[in-house]
């Protein structure tokens, strides 16, 4: 039965307040309109940003929200002027855009966009309205894309054409969760062969970030996690050595330090807290150290920075997804996985059917599981 140019009716895990568990509703998706394609989920995964958005962490999500950001499916239909996909294209979905009009896109040194959340508003499409609705109510979107939903409509430079090899239900992961780590540490950072890195955080990104440094050629890698569960996943994934620093009674920084001379070449905080912040900077080494903000904190975080760090020539900096222009990069990446550059199906711990959404973030938050994949 066609279905382009016609309302869908479809299930999605919809958020309708902060702190409330997400409710399977059926909803109507409306048509795109014009440069915006309606896409068919078949897989997406839960990251903890999703998490953040039903704990009410961003202020500016509106409510209710279909939450997903990490998905995978193929094309249903097209608007007006969409040329770069056509119906029955596989296709990843990516919440940091690149319109390629903008001066940001522009800049080969920036893969930054003024058409990002961190610019405008991702609860509504750029004209202002929702595809969405549900039980008669108005549903947002959420970074443009809302992978939680068995269809969505999306701008059109918030997708990306990929191989038909493509397993969908493996690369979602490069829509966000494994592109952003690997990507920290390739692209951001620049690891060089030889050197030492430290990564706070071994949940989906974190251990991305491993892979990363140890691509390029890193010869310590020191994971450092409370959940000694994932330290085995961290050394199969690269890592040569694994602290928690609830064994030790002085700062994790000064632990770092004291391993490896005068610490770390890299650091990359990959939690989203101050604390970890501020150690995963101490943590460098006192001259050309770098350290890599790549977890998210919460709205109206303030860090503190001994400014002597800076003056004695560390740098901090900050990635969104891992440095790269997503447009341009996510056919490359699906390309490199079919290659087997890299693994990132080591990443998936669990994989549920969409009905079982609330038991996944559950598996998230007790800090069982690495990345869940939902299955429409």
């Amino acid at each position: 039965m066609a279905t382009s140019g016609k309302v869908i009716r479809c299930r999605a895990a919809v958020a309708w307040a902060v702190g409330k568990p997400l409710s399977l509703e059926e909803v109507e998706v409306a048509p795109p309109k014009a440069r915006e394609v309606r896409v068919k989920i078949v897989a997406t995964g839960i990251c903890r940003t999703d998490d953040h958005v039903l704990e009410g962490a961003f202020p500016d999500i509106d409510f209710p929200i279909i939450p997903g950001h990490e998905g995978a499916g193929i094309v249903e239909s097209i608007g007006e002027g969409v040329t770069s996909v056509k119906p029955g294209d596989k296709v990843i979905l990516f919440g940091l855009p690149q319109c390629g009009e903008c001066c940001f896109c522009k800049n080969p040194d920036s893969n930054y966009c003024l058409k990002s959340h961190l610019s405008v508003s991702q609860c509504l499409l750029p004209d202002k309205t929702s595809r969405f609705t549900c039980r008669g109510k108005q549903i947002h979107h959420f970074l443009w894309i809302s992978t939680f939903a068995e269809y969505t409509v999306v701008p059109e430079f918030t997708l990306a054409k990929v191989a038909a090899a493509a397993p969908l239900d493996k690369v979602c992961l490069l829509g966000c969760g494994f592109s952003t780590g690997y990507g920290a540490a390739i692209n951001t950072a620049k690891v060089k062969p030889g050197s030492t890195c430290a990564v706070f955080g071994l949940g989906g990104v974190g251990l991305s970030v491993v892979m990363g440094c140890r691509a390029a050629g890193a010869s310590r890698i020191i994971a450092v996690d409370i959940n000694k569960e994932k330290f085995a996943r961290a050394k199969e994934l690269g890592a040569t050595e694994c602290i928690s620093p609830r064994d030790f009674k002085k700062p994790v920084q000064e632990v770092l330090t004291e391993m490896t001379g005068y610490g770390v070449d890299y650091s990359f905080e990959v939690i989203g807290t101050a604390d970890t912040t501020t150690a995963a900077l101490a943590s460098c080494n006192m001259s050309t150290g770098v350290c890599v903000v790549v977890g998210v904190l919460p709205s109206g975080s303030v860090v503190p920075i001994d400014p002597l760090l800076l003056l004695s020539g560390h740098t901090c900096k900050g990635t969104l997804l891992g440095g790269w222009k997503m447009r341009d990069a996510i056919p490359k990446l699906v390309s490199s996985y079919l290659e087997k550059k890299f693994n990132s199906d080591l990443l998936i711990t669990h994989t549920l059917p969409m009905a079982k959404i609330n038991e996944g973030f559950q598996l998230l938050r007790a800090g069982k599981s690495i990345r869940t994949v939902l299955l429409f």
